[in-house]
């Protein structure tokens, strides 16, 4: 049940691919250099494999458990999040104003996905409090931010997201919790919210909740809800923590995966009401938990990266063990480690590739985040920010859906045995699955990438994109190693044919998405995973560039980036066309929506 961070991975996809040194010279970044960077990399992987994913096996057997509204989390969680807390881990990437460490979203970002990787129960407590700090640096007064913000980052308290209601999922229109204000300025908070991770534990102090909900006289529909800090226990003006406040824990989930994350069923306002404090102004709640929401969706494209590491490390370790059949090349006639046979060589190397592919574009997105808030020109930053926001849906869509897939390939791999719990390959499936779920669905964020990321600016960003990818194809055509070179010719001919397709995938959006809405969200989910594929194969491609420059320096370590980025191209980049051929397959009526409501 080990876990080894690719440290080394990690380290090239962020200084060859994302731009490090651009990153490292912006302000606030001073202090960021190479040598911090591998440091911090390097502690977080020793932490994480040897702290944190020894009790992710224990977290699935003995999960979290619920008594008289209190939640015991699994034992070692406790002890755990203390010394996370400790080591600074929270505050990696937020404000030194506040007590963060101030580093990049580059740098921060693999040691989340180490995080999630080795234990993705427990990763989910400091995922939603760096959604819940985003928010309130965002838009909260200075008062909340000072009496809040240095808190959560310390890791002495956590942070929830209070959106769901049982009535109100995905549609936060029907929220129906209500705020009263009261005459010293708080607010009394009343309702049920449902699906709150973390909502309740014993890890932290307090539990500070972002929690959406109406005041009397609000609007209908989203325009009406507002956003409130409602802590767990109220806290003083010194800072301490006083009497509980009225929201309670009523019960928690029993769930596919995540056995050890609770889910809580959170009763506000049944004792007097729950007391308050409201951020920013009323009516602009939604507004603000998109910061929060917009933040915990790149980290959930990161959690799928990180599972999918997980799932194929374990796969490849019992392939090189699991002794099974002679090769079907004849070459010994004596049964073999089952990595010899061909599939289970295609199923290894489609987890390593998928997986790879995603992290290189996942880190490419955190750095122009970096960029999109720290450049000194205001025209670059808001470049940055557009191509940015277009790729956030594709991290969060496209990254969770691959690690179902690598978690499904991880089992297969173990054949029977993948079946069974105590092999531990069935946990990976089980606790990915949730994750094209929450936090918004694969269709939610394919309809984002659709309707706000390529049709409202007219393709505008998506063709920004393509021209890069058009340079790096280019580059392949023109290298010395293009005339003799079967990865180069692969590359480029099947990434040419996923740029052409994604282009024309991009023109069937603006084309016809105020047209005929319905022929193009049909194929909104197909026209994300193109992305997903095309994108991930552009930064295999540049990958393969530069380990090819590179490959005399660490023969191993570069021969596998090539024959990774090799494989990518000859098994996963084919699928594009396939994609826009579902994207483009006809008008309303036709196509996926030919069959009648009635004929289901």
């Amino acid at each position: 049940m080990t876990y080894t961070a690719p440290v080394k991975d990690m380290l090239f996809v962020i200084n060859e691919l994302a731009g490090f040194d651009e990153v490292a010279a912006l302000p606030g970044f001073e202090d960021a250099g190479a040598e911090t960077t591998q440091a911090v990399l390097e502690e977080a992987a020793r932490f994480n494999g040897k702290v944190l994913a020894p009790l992710n096996f224990e977290g699935d057997k003995h999960a979290n458990a619920w008594r008289d509204g209190q939640v015991t989390t699994t034992p070692g969680f406790k002890e755990a999040f203390r010394q996370f807390a400790e080591g600074g881990w929270q505050g990696l990437m937020h404000p030194v104003e506040f007590g963060g460490q101030g580093l990049p979203k580059l740098v921060a970002t693999p040691c989340m996905e180490m995080r999630n990787a080795a234990n993705l129960s427990f990763a989910l407590c400091p995922l939603l409090t760096d959604g819940a700090i985003e928010a309130l640096l965002t838009a909260g007064s200075d008062e909340l931010k000072q009496r809040y913000v240095p808190k959560l980052i310390s890791g002495e308290w956590t942070g929830t997201m209070n959106l769901t209601e049982p009535q109100a999922g995905s549609d936060l229109s029907l929220v129906r919790t209500r705020a009263e204000l009261q005459a010293d300025g708080t607010y009394k908070v009343f309702g049920t919210k449902i699906f709150i991770t973390w909502g309740e534990h014993d890890m932290a102090e307090n539990i500070v909740h972002l929690v959406l909900a109406r005041t009397p006289n609000a609007p209908e529909g989203v325009k009406g809800i507002s956003l409130f800090v409602v802590p767990k226990f109220m806290v003083g003006d010194d800072g301490s923590l006083g009497t509980r406040n009225d929201v309670y824990c009523v019960s928690i989930e029993h769930k596919l995966g995540i056995k050890a994350s609770p889910t809580a069923v959170l009763q506000y306002g049944d004792h007097g009401g729950a007391t308050g404090y409201l951020v920013g102004e009323e009516n602009h709640g939604l507004q603000y938990m998109f910061i929060m929401m917009n933040a915990s969706r790149f980290a959930v494209g990161i959690q799928g990266v990180g599972v999918a590491d997980r799932a194929y490390q374990k796969a490849a370790a019992y392939a090189k063990e699991r002794v099974q059949s002679c090769p079907v090349d004849g070459s010994t006639k004596q049964s073999v480690t089952i990595i010899h046979h061909p599939d289970v060589r295609r199923m290894l190397a489609s987890m390593r590739a998928l997986t790879e592919g995603a992290r290189a574009l996942a880190y490419v997105a955190a750095a122009h985040c970096d960029i999109a808030h720290r450049h000194a020109d205001a025209a670059t930053r808001a470049g940055h920010q557009a191509i940015y926001e277009y790729l956030v849906p594709v991290v969060k869509g496209w990254s969770t859906e691959l690690s179902i897939d690598v978690a499904s390939l991880g089992v297969q791999v173990h054949g029977g045995m993948g079946f069974i719990e105590e092999t531990g390959a069935a946990q990976y499936y089980r606790d990915a699955r949730i994750l094209t779920i929450y936090e918004g669905t694969t269709a939610i964020q394919a309809n984002d990438l659709v309707g706000r990321k390529t049709a409202r600016d007219g393709g505008a960003t998506a063709r920004v994109i393509l021209a890069q990818v058009d340079e790096t194809i280019v580059a392949l055509e023109r290298h010395a190693a293009y005339a003799a070179d079967p990865a180069f010719k692969s590359m480029h001919r099947h990434l040419s044919a996923g740029r052409d397709a994604l282009a024309h995938g991009v023109d069937f959006v603006v084309a016809n998405t105020k047209s005929d809405p319905n022929a193009v969200f049909v194929g909104s989910v197909p026209y994300l995973k193109l992305a997903g594929i095309v994108l991930s194969g552009w930064q295999m491609a540049r990958a393969l560039l530069v380990a090819t420059d590179k490959q005399s320096d660490d023969p191993s370590f570069y021969g596998a980036k090539r024959a990774t980025a090799h494989f990518f191209s000859d098994h996963i980049l084919p699928q594009a066309p396939a994609l826009e051929a579902s994207i483009v397959s006809g008008k309303s009526g036709e196509g996926g929506l030919a069959l009648k409501e009635e004929q289901f």
